[in-house]
Order: C-alpha cells, then sequence, then structure tokens
C-alpha cells in the first residue's frame, strides 16, 4: 500500500515543493500586481530599487532558520486559503478604489498564503521575519515617502556642509543645495537621502533577525537604523557634492558622465558599509557587557 507523501508530522521535500508551485499559481494569479511592482516600480525608478533583494533576504533569514523546518508540523493549512482570501479582497479593493498599496499588499497576501496552504501554520510562526520582511516589497506612497525625504535632504544637507568645511572645502549652503566652485548641487540631485532609508531599513532588520539576538538588542538595530541611514548618505553625499564641484575641471568632456557613475554606484556601496556599521554596535554592546545575544554560540 502506497503512503500518501504529504500526511507526516514533518514537513517533506514534497511540501516543499507543494508549496513553490502554489507560490507560483498565486503569482501567476496576481501578475499584474506583481508586473507593477518588479516593472513599473523597482525596475523604472531608483527610488524603489532595494524591492530586488527583498527576495534574497527572505530567502537568506530562511536559510539561517533552515534547522527549524524539523519542528514544523504540516498542520493548520486551512489558514493559507483564508489569507489568500483577505489577500485577494485587498488586491480587489485596491485596483477598484485606485489604492496601489492595498493592490500591491494584496498580492503579497496571496502568495504568502499559498505557501502556508502548503505547509502550515507552524511555518509562519517560526519563519514569521522572513514572511514579514516581504513587507518591503510593497513600494511605498509617494506622499509618505515625500514626508520622510524632505526633512531627511535638510539633515543630510546640513551636516554634509558642516563635514565639507571641517575638511577644507569651502561650501555655501542654501536651503537644500550646495554651492562649491559657483555650481549649486541640489541634495536631492546629488545623493537623494530616500534611496538610503528603506535598503538600509532593510539591511538593520534582517541583521537584526539573522542573529540569535535579544528583542530589546532588535528593537536597539531597527531604531539605529534611520541613524545610520542618515551616516551613510552623508558619506555618500561629500565626495559626490565635492566631484559635482570639480568634475568639469578633473575631466572637461566627460565630468558630467564621471558623476553619474559615481552617484550611481555609491548607493549600493553603501549596504556593505552599513552592515559593518551594525557589526560595530553590537562590537560596543558587548565591550559595554551589555548582553547582546539570547544564548552562546556554539563557535564562541
Amino acid at each position: 500500500m502506497l503512503r500518501n507523501p504529504f500526511i507526516s508530522d514533518r514537513l517533506t521535500v514534497w511540501h516543499l515543493a507543494l508549496g513553490v508551485a502554489l507560490a507560483t499559481l498565486g503569482v501567476l494569479v496576481t501578475w499584474e500586481a506583481w508586473q507593477e511592482i518588479f516593472v513599473d516600480y523597482a525596475w523604472r525608478d531608483e527610488e524603489y530599487s532595494h524591492i530586488f533583494i527583498v527576495p534574497l533576504v527572505a530567502a537568506w533569514m530562511v536559510w539561517v532558520r533552515r534547522m527549524r523546518f524539523r519542528f514544523c508540523r504540516p498542520s493548520g493549512t486551512i489558514l493559507g486559503p483564508l489569507i489568500v482570501l483577505a489577500g485577494w479582497w485587498m488586491s480587489w479593493y485596491g485596483f477598484h478604489r485606485q489604492t496601489t498599496s492595498f493592490f500591491h499588499g494584496g498580492a503579497v497576501l496571496v502568495v504568502i498564503g499559498c505557501v502556508v496552504a502548503a505547509l502550515g501554520k507552524n511555518a509562519l510562526f517560526r519563519f514569521f521575519p522572513a514572511f514579514l520582511v516581504l513587507v518591503f516589497l510593497v513600494p511605498v506612497p509617494g506622499q509618505i515617502r515625500q514626508n520622510i525625504a524632505v526633512p531627511l535632504q535638510t539633515w543630510t544637507a546640513q551636516v554634509s556642509q558642516a563635514v565639507l568645511d571641517v575638511i577644507g572645502v569651502d561650501t555655501e549652503l542654501s536651503g537644500n543645495a550646495l554651492i562649491i566652485n559657483g555650481q549649486a548641487v541640489m541634495i536631492e540631485e546629488a545623493c537623494n537621502g530616500m534611496r538610503m532609508v528603506f535598503p538600509l531599513l532593510l539591511i538593520g532588520y534582517a541583521f537584526s533577525f539573522a542573529l540569535p539576538l535579544r528583542q530589546s538588542v532588535r528593537v536597539l538595530i531597527i531604531l539605529f537604523s534611520p541613524v545610520v541611514a542618515i551616516a551613510c548618505n552623508v558619506v555618500r553625499t561629500v565626495p559626490t557634492i565635492w566631484l559635482a564641484g570639480n568634475a568639469r575641471r578633473i575631466a572637461p568632456d566627460s565630468g558630467e558622465m564621471l558623476f553619474r557613475q559615481f552617484h550611481d554606484a555609491s548607493g549600493w556601496v553603501m549596504l556593505p558599509v552599513a552592515f559593518l556599521m551594525l557589526l560595530l554596535l553590537i562590537r560596543l554592546l558587548k565591550w559595554a557587557m551589555v548582553p547582546v545575544q539570547r544564548y552562546t554560540l556554539a563557535s564562541q
């Protein structure tokens, strides 16, 4: 008598394969929303380019928790269809009411529900941080981005001008513009702070939940992430502004292209820099004898 491969006290390869198949089906059913997320937003607008790394972060967070699969029972799968229905309604509501965050968020919920329908509620709870990070797939509405960007650009301009003065570079601050060598460089053009905030929040979230840290330390890291974003933005902005004011003198024919290439590349360079800053924060907490981990790792 053949045994049903889906009847087991533990998750099996068959359950994982079914989860992948159902998740793929969920993406196909809500294809229009996913196309908007990855093509219209992430691909065409640099402000949302961090969306491309969200699936990688989610997969990495599952990988570091892979030992939990042995404790997951494929029970409570009825929760999956309920999540699918909730996501479908949210997406439908967002489509007909012109609320894009609901339209996209509903599509994400549909895929999550498909996975839970195959793996069960235990997988959702034990891998909840990996599921929660998928929230970053939903493009943030423009009004919310503006409310964050305006003060962030002001702070970046003021701090960058102070740093440039300290290192001996003459600049003048006029609103959100820094004037160097007679050329005004707008902060939103030279280094838009919003391009750093959400990727660095994503890095901070992944960093805090990838290590066996105390919940209080995780909250501290997430709250510290905006500070890291501003610091990284200043580190990126200072050389960018200097290059904007001297690019034509350095390379008369290709100065503008050199400035643009540096501007685009420096944003991605800041991600590992932010990761190192968070590591430094953990080191400082350990040095101050603050308990940061819930338990001691076997390698320590």
